[in-house]
């Protein structure tokens, strides 16, 4: 594997995708590139990259790197007509490392797929938005072969400045990704609370989320939420539907393990009612399709507090840095 470690192929240059391969080539590399809609590559190639017209053309890459929708689109570039996975005995990636977000048993059977192949599969999803990619401040955590990893790292630290953790063999990667994203749910559900009992007391959001940043309680997400909470911008990073599954898979993986999620429950509870809330919408599917922030909304009602735009400017954390 090492001697093609820096032959690059990359499928996907969406909404993550494409400034992770910004990353890949601010720090010198030269991946080869596939999107189904080519128009979202071209920017990329007028900086160096190099895009082909299928997965199919990345089969000789050193390592390859998926970032899409679904685990149907895994499956779909993988092995489909035009899929990197060609016939027995034609030539296949070095290593494939899947940086999507998609359930455990579609990876199990993705892995083992691959495996028929002798192709080392590491499944590496990520914490963060685009803007968290662009201010070096995206993590992911892995797992599959330990040699597949070693080879991949250099690269997911420069795609995930905030770095990459390994976590063992097998899905144990998507397993910390939903364990991830049960705290998420969690940590904003509590926040928009505690945003809405300083309010309610006469505390402007503004000034009670710097207080809470400048405090030990203080992190990457509360900061970049900020500006959404301060000034009620529901632009999407993440939908209470996808929210909610993830928060129906981590109770379901509490009740195989016997791990009791009480809090976990109750936070599946409050963010039902979002969805009940939805309803009372002109348009329920858009209001759905917005940021799972605004659930602030929902809770609002439930205090009886009339929330407003601050209209005020406020500091995200995640601003990149103007080159000197």
């Amino acid at each position: 594997m090492s001697s093609r470690s820096r032959d690059i192929g990359w499928i996907g240059v969406g909404r993550m995708g494409f400034p992770m391969v910004e990353r890949l080539l601010a720090a010198g590399h030269k991946p080869r590139i596939y999107n189904r809609t080519r128009a979202k590559a071209e920017p990329l190639a007028a900086r160096g990259a190099v895009i082909v017209d299928s997965p199919a053309a990345l089969a000789d890459a050193g390592i390859l790197f998926i970032i899409v929708g679904t685990g149907k689109d895994l499956e779909e570039v993988c092995f489909g007509p035009h899929g990197v996975i060609g016939r027995a005995g034609a030539k296949a990636p070095g290593v494939i490392v899947d940086l999507s977000s998609i359930g455990a048993e579609e990876s199990g059977a993705i892995r083992a797929r691959l495996a028929e192949h002798d192709v080392p599969f590491l499944c590496s999803p990520v914490s963060g938005n685009g803007n968290c990619v662009r201010a070096g401040k995206l993590s992911t955590v892995a797992s599959g072969p330990e040699a597949a990893f070693a080879l991949a790292k250099p690269y997911l630290e420069i795609i995930a400045g905030a770095g990459a953790s390994y976590v063992g063999e097998g899905e144990r990667a998507r397993i910390c990704k939903i364990a991830h994203n049960v705290l998420l749910g969690v940590v904003v559900q509590t926040l928009a609370e505690i945003v809405l009992l300083a309010e309610k007391s006469g505390i402007p959001r503004h000034a009670f989320m710097e207080f809470v940043n400048n405090s030990v309680l203080g992190s990457v997400f509360t900061r970049y939420k900020t500006p959404a909470i301060v000034n009620l911008d529901w632009t999407t990073t993440f939908t209470p539907t996808l929210l909610r599954k993830d928060l129906d898979l981590g109770l379901d993986l509490g009740h195989t393990l016997g791990v009791p999620m009480p809090v976990t429950a109750t936070t599946r509870e409050a963010l039902q009612a979002h969805f009940g809330a939805a309803t009372l919408k002109p348009e329920p599917g858009a209001y759905l399709a917005q940021d799972f922030m605004a659930l602030l909304e929902t809770a609002a009602l439930a205090a009886g507090v009339k929330l407003a735009s601050e209209n005020r400017k406020v500091r995200s954390g995640l601003e990149v840095p103007t080159p000197a």
